[in-house]
């Protein structure tokens, strides 16, 4: 009994008797001890708060519908999502539309771009004297010396007020077109970070259109510059040959580029601010993960939706894999418009094929094997006026057969193939909602969105349990 008073501890504990101080230990030895100690408990207490915070954020998780977006590049990811913020978070995307100016505006001066790359492709092809190329006398060619200097400059300005560094903006160099498979020129890309930093410079009533940093060029500038220029752009793109120019050389512009071109005057004014639809058709590439938090339903008991948008190009698919844990539902777009395109990453590779075994690989996840599925066959539009300009879908993909070359025998075609990948690849058997869409198109995508929330807070109720 003594010794324990002596040691200040339970004897009976083996611990406590194996840690206990010596008898005889010093005040140089206590000191290092008892610091030692304050160290260990300081640790300690870093450890459970990691734990807390961590039991926290699953406890939210568990309160959370986690929903990612699928899909190869430009099929429509970022789209869908820019529905689902207009739709359930419209206060916050008011505040963000005067940030898509400068995109806006960099689309349409990349279309222009691209047209004028073609000009000189073709140059290059007559004075070599190949058979099939155009031959522009100096009407066109006084277009393209006029409008070539100004609207590069105008691009690259674009580029370094969205964020880009000097050295990261490379000369436009023209291509030829790869064959059977439409050109795309390559395409501009910010970092998420970047572009969250730039939507929080030029949002509010203090925003004069000048960057906060002197030396990056000013919005208003650059539409002056194109404004000066835009009756060319204009007559241009309302020329019968450049438009039969660019349908044999199969260049293939932005999905909105006609949208724009169509409505440049109205881009071009000093007060110009986008709209919904201006915003939707708007095309920027952010690498990284882009995450959204909304409240989709008025009921605040209701669970609040994580939406993710991991990126389709083949070098970010690796990334996918970590956000399959503990998902909800997966919307998966398949562009069913691209059977006659190829991947800009692997020209040999049919964007349609490479959205089926996409989705192949999707239903095969036994990490998915009981997320719900949601498949939007979208660019319907798209793939209407392509139907209705004579282009044969069999030339493309010769499983369609002799099948009519009509819009309603393609899809009624495509969604038995993908409906035929859940059935044969799915761990186990399952339902998947198919919708065929236009993003693009608000007010049918704003009834296919409550449509989608309905079904994915049922089976996220029945798999809590609670339905």
């Amino acid at each position: 009994m003594a010794l324990g008073v002596i040691f200040h501890h339970d004897t009976t504990d083996p611990l406590a008797v194996i840690t206990a101080p010596s008898p005889n230990e010093s005040a140089h030895e206590k000191a290092a001890r008892e610091e030692r100690e304050a160290e260990a408990r300081r640790i300690s207490e870093l450890i459970d708060d990691e734990i807390r915070a961590e039991r926290a954020v699953r406890k939210k998780e568990q309160r959370m519908v986690k929903v990612l977006l699928l899909g190869q590049g430009e099929s429509g990811k970022s789209t869908t999502l820019k529905n689902f913020r207009m739709q359930f978070a419209r206060d916050k995307w008011i505040e963000e539309r005067v940030s898509w100016r400068a995109v806006i505006l960099l689309n349409l001066v990349r279309s222009a771009n691209t047209i004028l790359d073609a000009f000189s492709q073709e140059k290059d092809d007559e004075q070599f004297g190949l058979d099939d190329a155009f031959t522009f006398d100096d009407y066109y060619r006084r277009y393209r010396l006029r409008l070539s200097p100004v609207l590069q400059t105008v691009e690259n300005n674009l580029k370094r007020l969205l964020g880009a560094k000097p050295d990261e903006i490379e000369l436009r160099k023209p291509t030829r077109p790869i064959l059977l498979s439409p050109r795309t020129p390559p395409e501009f890309f910010v970092r998420s970070r970047t572009w969250r930093n730039f939507i929080q410079s030029t949002q509010g009533p203090e925003f004069s259109g000048c960057p906060a940093e002197q030396d990056l060029p000013n919005i208003f500038d650059s539409t002056e510059a194109i404004a000066n220029c835009k009756d060319d752009i204009k007559a241009l793109w309302s020329d019968d040959i450049v438009q039969a120019m660019l349908a044999k050389r199969r260049i293939r512009l932005e999905d909105s580029a006609s949208f724009f071109f169509d409505a440049i005057d109205r881009l071009l004014v000093r007060d110009y601010e986008p709209t919904d639809d201006d915003v939707l058709r708007a095309r920027l590439r952010t690498l990284d993960i882009q995450e959204h938090e909304l409240r989709v339903d008025d009921d605040a008991d209701a669970p609040k939706w994580k939406i993710f948008d991991v990126g389709g190009s083949r070098t970010q698919r690796h990334a996918w894999l970590p956000y399959f844990d503990r998902v909800n539902a997966v919307i998966f777009l398949a562009p069913i418009s691209c059977f006659d395109e190829r991947l800009t990453e692997d020209p040999r590779v049919n964007r349609l094929e490479d959205s089926l075994i996409l989705w192949r690989a999707i239903c095969s996840s036994r990490l998915l094997s009981r997320t719900i599925l949601i498949l939007f066959l979208n660019k319907m539009d798209i793939l209407e006026k392509k139907i209705r300009d004579g282009i044969m879908v069999n030339r493309f993909l010769p499983s369609y057969g002799h099948r009519p070359n009509e819009t309603s025998e393609v899809v009624k075609y495509l969604r038995q193939k993908f409906k035929d990948a859940v059935r044969e690849r799915s761990p186990e058997p399952r339902t998947c909602h198919i919708y065929t869409t236009s993003v693009t198109d608000t007010k049918t995508t704003a009834v296919t969105l409550i449509s989608v929330r309905d079904g994915v807070l049922r089976g996220y109720l029945k798999q809590a349990d609670l339905f």
